[in-house]
């Protein structure tokens, strides 16, 4: 079976070369793909696709229509009005879509996370805020992320490490849920397993800034939808994807070629190969 993943863009997204080169090394058939290329009529015939062309969507960091409004909320808006069905569709039937920085942003902002119900993969309105960091800037800094999850996320399928280290890049990446019902969402996400990834720091405790770079409430760095096939995540595997992208490269006893962020790409390809 080809793997075949697009990697959606549209203005102001600056990660896609990065993510198709990431997925490409993985084996998969993978490129850049304009969000108009999917529905308008003014793209010329060799350039149009469909969703049905793919088993796997990736949504990449950037500044998507230059952040205006909210982050990601442009991108989503536009995504809802012409695709929503097919989204939903492409979800229920057990495809992976994978959300990075300002991807995540835009699945927050399309309802597709935290995704709680298993029969509404899109929620009507946003359940959750990625809001302005605590620090009111822009924070780019390595992370470290523990990983929580207990299988339910397709994504950390291969993952055999308890840490990782990711670099963030964001100014708008607080997890923030509707105020009073922080509890309520947070247990609702360890129950379903759906918490991939919390900050912690060097030594795998959790701690605040600026291990946790944003102020997420629980030390929140990325989740899954119920089913474990929609992940968002703030900080950038396709930065940490080669063992040169890490802080202590090189470093004795690490002879691998690839670094932590490989294992994302990885288990995705690796989970379409076996539908």
């Amino acid at each position: 079976m080809e793997v075949r993943i697009a990697v959606l863009r549209i203005e102001g997204t600056n990660c896609e070369d990065e993510t198709v080169k990431a997925l490409r090394n993985v084996g998969a058939f993978a490129e850049a793909v304009h969000l108009k290329q999917l529905y308008s009529d003014m793209i010329k015939e060799k350039e149009r696709r469909s969703l049905r062309d793919y088993n796997g969507i990736v949504i990449p960091g950037g500044f998507s229509a230059g952040d205006y409004v909210r982050a990601g909320a442009i991108f989503s808006a536009r995504m809802r009005s012409v695709l929503r069905r097919d989204i939903e569709e492409f979800i229920r039937e057990g495809y992976p879509i994978l959300g990075i920085c300002n991807g995540f942003q835009v699945l927050v902002e399309l309802g597709a996370l935290p995704g709680m119900d298993e029969d509404k993969p899109l929620s009507e309105k946003p359940e959750m805020v990625l809001a302005i960091n605590n620090s009111n800037r822009f924070e780019c800094r390595l992370s470290y992320l523990k990983h929580e999850n207990r299988g339910n996320c397709i994504f950390t399928g291969a993952l055999k490490k308890d840490i990782v280290v990711y670099p963030v890049a964001h100014a708008e990446g607080k997890v923030t849920f509707p105020s009073g019902l922080e509890s309520l969402h947070i247990n609702r996400l360890v129950e379903n397993d759906q918490i991939v990834f919390r900050y912690v720091d060097e030594r795998g405790n959790y701690a605040g800034y600026p291990w946790n770079p944003n102020g997420s409430i629980y030390n929140i760095a990325g989740i899954c939808n119920i089913t474990g096939n929609v992940f968002g995540l703030m900080p950038h595997p396709e930065r940490a994807f080669y063992a040169w992208h890490h802080f202590d490269y090189p470093s004795e006893g690490k002879e691998s070629e690839y670094g932590d962020g490989k294992v994302v790409f990885e288990s995705m390809v690796n989970y379409i190969k076996k539908l």
